[in-house]
């Protein structure tokens, strides 16, 4: 199950060939078609993390998506030309095609068919290394299975009337959904005991500021990483590089200590179903006191990402937790237009991770906002003491509460000049962090 969709794992000592692919576009009335050509060069981007080669893109313009075929029967038969004269292996879709669109385009084409999710997904699976991840990747490669298993047993549905033959595709066919979301089900309580030794493991680090760095895919995170921290953490210059959550120890001007973590990066159009697996890891985004939103200032779409990644951590619940937006890659822009633009995301930094640039700067930042910050705990209040839990909703900003066998698990935020103390009040009182 942890293997991609579309092609065996590689064997050991052997090259995997790099396949051909077309990629395909929809533009909505010809409005939108220079930002469906700047998606397809992200989808080249993408496609060549995955092992493929792009060697051809196809825009087609209509006024709403077709719903057999998505793009067209016209169209789909000329992107069949298009690959048989190239010699295409695969078409890569860039929006979310239904079951149904993708098998008649497959039956048109005569070549795979993939869409936007299902290459993230490949990608992700390639690219998952822990055990974490990989339960999370199969979780969402599941998810994305179900609905698109009916294809697998068309060919079943037309023996009609034949004696022993009625229905035998349908029977298969519940036996795999029976199979899958029995699995879907086992990974979901492993992610639940994952979720809990993380936050277990957060508990103990809670007497420690929190900043997390956030931002869109391959804007240069894990680079900073290593520069502030020595994490060693793979620095590749393709999207998605890395997928675990990687925190270190940082010292900080004037003694101070933080944790510093590393996320996995966004991106548009990502599938929601890898973000209700990924939920575990993003977590550390999430239970942040500060997010440092590192931003690629080279790319010409730096604000179509920024806004990306701030939708992202809304969806997270992380929306009220202070940013720094800290804009990368400035030895590469010229442009004093793009600095001014920037500006107008405050506070906003300046640094080139590669080039060490000002990133003393970035270091009392952080410090400044430890000093008079505020910090994330995650505490469990017996069911005897609710009233604590009232105490909290008055003179603390309570994120989330629910109730378990042991007691409320209550999410709070305490200001650092008294959050101390009160945290030792609530703990002599049968209170404790997780």
């Amino acid at each position: 199950m942890n293997q991609s969709f579309d092609g065996l794992e590689q064997r050991p000592g052997t090259e995997e060939r790099r396949e051909r692919a077309l990629t395909v576009g929809l533009s909505l009335d010809n409005r939108d078609r220079e930002l469906v050509y700047e998606h397809l060069e992200e989808l080249a981007l993408l496609a060549d993390t995955a092992g493929a080669d792009v060697v051809d893109e196809i825009v087609q313009s209509r006024s709403a998506p077709d719903a057999a075929t998505w793009i067209g029967k016209g169209k789909a038969e000329h992107v069949k030309a298009v690959a048989e004269e190239l010699n295409a292996d695969l078409i890569i879709v860039d929006d979310d095609l239904t079951p149904a669109q993708a098998r008649n385009l497959e039956r048109i084409i005569e070549r795979r068919v993939i869409d936007r999710s299902g290459l993230i997904l490949d990608i992700f699976a390639r690219r998952a290394r822990s055990s974490e991840a990989r339960t999370q990747v199969e979780l969402a490669q599941l998810n994305y299975l179900l609905p698109r298993l009916a294809g697998a047993w068309t060919h079943l549905e037309r023996q009609r009337g034949g004696i022993g033959l009625r229905g035998p595709g349908e029977t298969q066919l519940e036996t795999d959904r029976r199979l899958v979301r029995t699995r879907i089900r086992q990974l979901k309580l492993e992610l639940d005991r994952i979720t809990r030794r993380q936050q277990t493991r957060r508990s103990k680090r809670d007497e420690l500021f929190k900043v997390a760095l956030v931002g869109y895919t391959n804007a240069g995170k894990s680079t900073l990483l290593n520069q502030l921290t020595g994490a060693g953490v793979l620095v590749e210059d393709r999207l998605f590089a890395t997928l675990d959550a990687t925190v270190r120890r940082l010292r900080l001007p004037g003694g101070a200590e933080c944790l510093l973590a590393d996320t996995v990066g966004f991106i548009r159009k990502l599938p929601h179903h890898l973000v209700a697996s990924f939920r575990s890891t993003l977590i550390e985004a999430a239970d942040a006191d500060l997010l440092l939103h590192i931003t690629d200032l080279a790319n010409p779409y730096w604000q179509q990402q920024l806004e990306t990644v701030r939708e992202v951590l809304q969806d997270l619940g992380a929306g009220d937790t202070p940013v720094v937006h800290v804009f990368n890659k400035v030895d590469l822009v010229e442009d004093p237009a793009v600095f001014a633009a920037a500006r107008q995301h405050e506070p906003a930094l300046f640094v080139s991770a590669t080039r060490e640039l000002r990133l003393d700067e970035l270091l009392e930042h952080i410090s400044q906002h430890e000093k008079k910050g505020q910090r994330t705990y995650t505490l469990l209040v017996p069911h005897a003491r609710y009233d604590l839990v009232a105490s909290l909703r008055r003179v603390a900003r309570v994120l989330d509460e629910s109730a378990s066998e042991e007691g409320y698990v209550v999410r709070t935020v305490l200001a650092m000049d008294d959050g101390g103390k009160f945290l030792e009040e609530l703990k002599k009182a049968g209170c404790r962090t997780q």
